[in-house]
Order: C-alpha cells, then structure tokens, then sequence
C-alpha cells in the first residue's frame, strides 16, 4: 500500500523565518546607520575645537549628511527596482562603513565635510531599500507594527551612539567613535547567507531601464506629494534630536556623561513610541496615528524645552520622542503601501531623501537662530511650525492600510 507524502508542514515556518530574518536585516542596517550619523550629533563642539571652527559650521556637516542623502537613495533605489533588493543593500553596507571609519581619520574640516556628504549617500539608499524589502515579506495584518519595530531601529542607533558616547568619548575623544562605524560591514554577510530576494519584486520587475523609467514618470504626483510629507516628517525628527544634545551640555550645563543618559531615556521613549504607534496604526489607521502623535507631541514641548528642572526636563523629552518617532514608526508601512509594487524600491526612498535634502537644514537653521536667542526658544518654535505643518499635510493625503503587494 503506498503512502502519499505528507504536505511540506514546514513552510510557514520558512516564510515566517524569511520575513523576520529580512526585518532584521533591515533594522539593524537602519541601527547601524543611525548609530553612525549620531556619533557626530553628540560630539559638534569638540569636533569643532579640533578643526577650529564654530559650532554652526560643524553643525554644517549634518546639513551635508541630509542633503545628499536623495543621492544614495536615487542610485540604491533605481538598483533595488532594477536587480533586486538585495545586492543594493550589500553594497550599501560596505559603502558607508567604509566611510564612516574615514571620518575618524579625517585631517581637516574640508575633508571631514567631504567624508559627511559620501556618509550621506549611503545613508540614503539604505532606508528605502531596505523598508521595501522588510515591508514586501511582511504579512499585512502586522505591517504596521512591524513597520514600528522596523523604524526604531533609528532610536536604537541613537541610544547606541548614546551609549558609545558615555563609554568611549571621556577616555579617548571623538574619533574611535567612528571607528566602530565599521561594523555594517559585518552586517552584509548576513544578507548574503540569511536573507532572500523579495517575491513582489521577482513578480514585477522591469525588463528594461526605459520601463522602469517609464513607471516612475507615470506616479510623478505621489512622488511629490510622498516628499511633501517626508519633509514635514524630517522636520519633525531632526528638529527636535539633532541639537538637543547641544541644548543639554552649552545651555543647561550637564556633562558629557549626564547628556548621554539622558538621550539613553528619551531614545528608550522613542523606541517604545515607534512600536506602540506603529502597532496602533493597524487598527485605527496610517494617518490617524501620525496625526494623533503629533499632536500629543506639541502638548510636550514646554517641559521639553523650559522644564525647571532636570526630572521634569527629562520626562519632557521622553515623551517627545515618544510621540516623535510614533509618528515615525508609521512611516515604512504607510509610504510602501502607497507605492506601486514595481517601484516600491525607488519611489518612497527617493522621496524620503528629497524630504530630507529639504528639510535637512534644520539643525543649522536652529544652530545659527540659538545665537540670537536661545536653544530652548530656537528649538521650541522650529518644535511647533513643523507638528503643525506635518498634520495638515498628513490630513491631506490618503493610506493603503493593509494592501496586498504583488496582487
């Protein structure tokens, strides 16, 4: 009597190691990535001693991070749409590791802004790469917390670049800091044996540049209306993280170690608002969990920025950037829900970074607005400008929740 073979009982499981294996390749690649922009956040003004120059001109590279970010992302992105996910981010990795380490080498002002705008390439074109990849291999019904866990990998990086501050700055200066900034590198090795190409790109993919040219061209208005949001959303992060450290040590007088715990809380706050946002976002929707962050984030503003205290200042910050990057954490979900299949890995990076190109002056504008004023003042009007600014423009829009890709 011959016996039928079982049916392969394994496979969900395969699928479920696939999509978590491609979440947390793709989180650690943006932990890595924030880590690495971060080291700079925290030590301006003793980069700023070594190179001689100001405060505003070191808060210049961040500028030139954020401003060539839409580079990487348009030569990553066209990649990914062209060859796949996967390679693109390998190379990704390796880039921006490499360049990471140089800027702790770096002899001079002029060379250490060179190395901050090849930083930025590759900054840019793994976010988007690497959301298209996670959220394509996702399941539908917990994309939006998914899309949290992947997005805080931000927070991550920075409680990390915190960390590393408290840890490595007070015994040996700012630049060994960058030196762990090779550790991506690692990271793509574990794309290569772990992680596999995504099925939705497999199933839509260009035959040839010119179509996937055409494809672009064809969703011109989302394009401009997904920077339209990435912008005000850009605004909304860097304006209130980038300087904050600054804020800390030159106006309320805290030390290096007391600035590094205390951005180790507030990153605790965002890593927990990314998730529980994200996770909402699945049950009352996108633009409805961004909008209500936002909202409950202007209510924070004053203990942010004014606390009389240190334990009222802290706990302003925590909830900031608890509301902050909640928004946030409906980002990677909302954007690739908006975006057509077969250019889901051009389209919401590309847009994302041209977000930031526009919005990456921020922590100059508030830099050179504290010299007429003060940080608090500087920071709490930048605070409240773009909260309001990113409702009406979040309120504009329209969502995808829980679309099927490659349908």
């Amino acid at each position: 009597m011959s016996s039928q073979p079982e049916p392969a009982a394994r496979e969900p499981d395969a699928e479920a190691d696939d999509y978590l294996s491609a979440l947390l390749a793709s989180f650690l690649g943006w932990t890595l990535d924030a880590f690495d922009f971060f080291i700079l956040v925290f030590v301006l003004p003793s980069v700023a001693q070594d190179f001689g120059v100001d405060l505003p001109a070191i808060a210049l590279a961040i500028t030139v991070t954020l401003a060539f970010r839409p580079v990487g992302a348009l030569i990553f992105g066209l990649l990914a749409d062209r060859y796949g996910r996967r390679l693109p981010l390998m190379i990704d990795l390796l880039f921006y590791s490499a360049v990471e380490v140089l800027s702790g080498l770096a002899p001079s002002y002029g060379w250490f802004l060179f190395l901050r705008a090849l930083f930025g390439i590759g900054m840019g074109g793994e976010w988007g790469v690497g959301a298209s990849l996670a959220m394509e291999k996702a399941p539908p019904r917990w994309r939006g917390g998914l899309s949290g866990v992947l997005q805080e990998g931000y927070a991550v990086g920075y409680l990390l670049a915190a960390c590393c501050y408290f840890v490595v700055f007070p015994r040996w200066g700012w630049r060994p800091m960058f030196f762990l900034g090779g550790l991506p590198a690692l990271l793509a090795l574990f794309v290569r044996f772990r992680v596999k190409e995504s099925a939705v790109w497999e199933q839509t993919k260009h035959a040839s540049w010119s179509a996937l040219g055409r494809a672009i061209v064809a969703e011109w208005r989302l394009f401009l209306y997904l920077t339209a949001l990435m912008t005000m959303m850009v605004f909304t992060s860097h304006g209130t993280q980038d300087m904050y450290p600054t804020f800390l040590k030159v106006e309320r007088g805290f030390s290096p170690e007391h600035v590094a715990v205390i951005a180790m809380i507030y990153n605790v706050g965002a890593l927990l608002g990314g998730i529980a946002f994200g996770h909402f976002s699945d049950r009352i929707g996108r633009r409805r969990s961004i909008v209500a962050a936002l909202v409950l984030a202007m209510l924070a503003i004053p203990f942010w920025a004014y606390a009389p205290t240190t334990a009222a200042l802290v706990a302003g910050a925590f909830v900031m950037q608890f509301m902050v990057q909640g928004a946030w954490g409906v980002i990677p979900a909302h954007i690739t829900e908006l975006s057509p299949d077969s250019v889901r890995g051009f389209l919401p990076g590309f847009a994302s970074q041209c977000g930031v190109l526009l919005a990456g002056s921020v922590a100059y504008i508030e830099a050179v607005f504290a010299t007429r004023t003060t940080y608090a003042n500087a920071m709490a009007l930048t605070a409240l400008t773009v909260f309001v600014g990113g409702v009406v423009v979040v309120a504009l829009g329209r969502e995808r929740r829980g679309a099927r890709f490659g349908a």
